[in-house]
């Protein structure tokens, strides 16, 4: 009996308005787990290759896994694929939530989106039934607005929705899909390929389907102990209490706050954004996904000059906090949440966004464009500049249109402003600084959607100082050495690639990795392997299968990418990051070294096995994974 999973994926052909439900095998599961892995193979059997991201013959994947709707901390994750429409090649994003478990619980461990609606439409899924409805009366509504009228119109407030919003109506190439109105898929603008085939929101109900597991009783007993054990563990205890922001002011000591669109490493007034600010002043409380014990989300409530932040917006995350924080040079925390609350409003990835508009306040400092160009001075730290660009990015709108797809697109609509571009494959850097983060410049340079911050573990668990308990789960990956700070040596990238491997499979197996990880988490090594044969009753689950998976879907990503014409040359980093950073702290004058990332990436290469020259899969590596037929699909 197949466990974890319903055994079954609906397809929704958006075109002809037909809807089918596929079974695979338990070998398909075995193989590809869920998530990012899963959805990848229906995108390199049915998008054609060379297409835009916003072209109707594009595949939208969202895809869940076996720990979906278990009852344990960190399982309520969902990963949505598509060729991306923002960066170079696949796109690829997470959420939580309640979605995810309730997807599961009505029925599926995934859906297939393909083709284009005539009309606009919305898809109600309940109790393994599907159905698509007339979404004409959601279209330019806001995400809350159009949550309402669903859930008014089915006739129950229990529903689950995850919804594009009038940015990605408009064709917005950051566009997020958002949940719960708090939380989003936010990188590589997959909502604006949901809105490209006039697909506005995704209704799940399950009231009957319960997940069947293989061993609940140990499951159960893993489930307690990780919940009990949170006050034991600093870094999670942190997320309790504080939520991502908590690393605020860590990441500011170390240097590694972007700040003025990455020109320093310290804000001198991150304190005013920090997460005991926050938690001190405008936090009505704390917020979960589905049977997580950390309740990591913050809720606020607050105005910024007589506009509302009402708490069904939740409260922003770290990266936001640093995006249109102290990216922008801003300090006022109420502006930032209401910088939050707009995106998630109308579904806006907060880090591309808030980047975006950082980059063009730095090409108004260096006078690349003017007040005249923009409408009004955009200076660094203007906070009413901010949010005004933000709202014509939304509306598409002056400069606002110029911005609305990203940095990399309004330097090449403008002819300049390249040199203060923080992006790799288009995707503009998270707030965690490669210059205080050595391994993070490799990963950000061979990611194969770009800068991504939750694609490997950070530098810090393996360095000098690092704690006993990140150590002794690091070595259960053969990671026994302890680190330099600052160092990108050999045993830097195995620690990178190792790592990004156990990321790779949380992606697929669709975990939280403030919960699961292979060093600081509430659960690590040992208890993930644990789990896996608990929820599938796959008792010989392995770490090294584990780690196996995770391979499978870099390399199905990067075969993917390969087929699209990516090679070594698009493994890059922006120019900005090879110029000494400026300011103050311990990173003050620090530069990333061209020809160390070179040969980083030349190791990193070799230790998977791809092609040195064009930084590719090879056919021999790709069979070895069970992925032959990813040659001739």
């Amino acid at each position: 009996m197949l466990t974890g999973y319903t055994g079954k994926i609906l397809h929704v052909d958006l075109s002809q308005g037909k809807i089918w439900v596929e079974t695979p095998d338990e070998s398909f599961y075995r193989t590809y787990i869920g998530g990012s892995a899963m959805g990848l193979v229906y995108i390199l059997k049915h998008v054609p290759a060379g297409i835009d991201g916003l072209d109707p013959a594009n595949v939208l994947t969202w895809m869940l896994s076996a720990p979906t709707g278990a009852p344990i901390s960190g399982q309520s994750r969902m990963c949505v694929n598509a060729r991306s429409p923002l960066v170079d090649g696949i796109g690829d994003s997470q959420c939580g939530g309640f979605f995810p478990a309730e997807l599961k619980f009505a029925g599926f461990d995934g859906i297939v989106f393909t083709g284009k609606s005539p009309t606009y439409q919305y898809l109600w899924i309940h109790d393994g039934e599907a159905e698509l409805r007339n979404a004409s009366a959601l279209w330019g509504k806001t995400t809350s607005q159009a949550e309402a009228l669903i859930k008014q119109e089915l006739g129950d407030p229990k529903i689950e929705i995850a919804q594009c919003g009038p940015a990605a109506e408009k064709g917005t190439r950051l566009a997020a899909i958002i949940n719960m109105s708090n939380r989003a898929n936010g990188r590589t603008g997959m909502g604006a390929v949901m809105a490209s085939k006039n697909l506005r929101a995704v209704a799940v109900r399950g009231k009957t389907h319960r997940l069947p597991l293989a061993n609940a009783q140990r499951l159960g007993q893993l489930a307690r102990w990780g919940a009990g054990d949170i006050e034991n563990n600093g870094d999670v205890l942190g997320l309790r209490e504080y939520g991502t922001p908590s690393v605020v002011g860590f990441q500011n000591t170390i240097g590694s706050l972007p700040t003025l669109n990455y020109t320093q490493g310290q804000f001198p007034l991150a304190d005013h954004i920090s997460g005991e600010t926050m938690k001190d002043t405008i936090l009505k409380e704390n917020d979960t996904c589905f049977a997580c014990a950390v309740r990591c989300k913050r809720v606020v409530e607050t105005e910024w000059q007589g506009r509302p932040v009402e708490g069904q917006h939740g409260g922003p995350e770290y990266e936001t906090l640093g995006t249109f924080g102290s990216y922008c040079g801003v300090d006022d925390l109420p502006a930032v949440c209401l910088a939050n609350k707009i995106c998630n409003e109308n579904g806006l990835d907060t880090i591309g966004t808030g980047a975006t508009i950082a980059w063009a306040m730095e090409c108004y400092q260096n006078g690349l464009i003017t007040a005249e160009d923009v409408g009004y001075p955009l200076p660094f730290g203007d906070a009413a500049a901010m949010i005004r660009l933000l709202e014509q990015m939304v509306a598409r709108e002056g400069f606002g249109d110029v911005l609305a797809d990203g940095s990399r697109r309004a330097a090449d609509r403008l002819g300049k402003g390249h040199a203060y571009l923080i992006t790799a494959k288009g995707a503009e850097a998270p707030a965690h600084m490669p210059q205080a983060k050595r391994s993070l410049g490799l990963i950000y340079a061979v990611n194969p959607f770009g800068a991504d911050h939750q694609s490997s573990e950070h530098d810090p668990m393996i360095e000098e100082g690092a704690s006993d308990f990140y150590l002794n789960r690091l070595a259960l990956l053969g990671l026994t050495q302890v680190l330099a700070p600052g160092s990108l040596d050999s045993e830097k990238v195995r620690y990178a690639l190792k790592t990004q491997l156990f990321y790779s499979f949380l992606d697929t197996a669709c975990l939280c990795q403030f919960v699961w990880g292979p060093s600081w988490e509430m659960f690590g090594p040992q208890e993930t392997v644990q789990m896996m044969q608990d929820v599938t009753g796959w008792s010989d689950f392995s770490l090294e299968e584990l780690l196996k998976v995770g391979e499978r879907r870099l390399n199905l990503m990067r075969a993917f990418n390969a087929r699209e014409g990516l090679t070594r040359a698009q493994d890059q980093l922006p120019a900005k990051f090879f110029q000494p950073l400026q300011g103050e702290g311990p990173t003050a004058g620090v530069a990333l070294d061209p020809a160390v990332i070179e040969r980083a990436k030349e190791e990193y290469y070799a230790m998977l096995g791809w092609d040195p020259t064009t930084g590719q899969p090879i056919p021999q590596g790709l069979a070895a994974l069970g992925l032959a037929w990813v040659n001739n699909p």
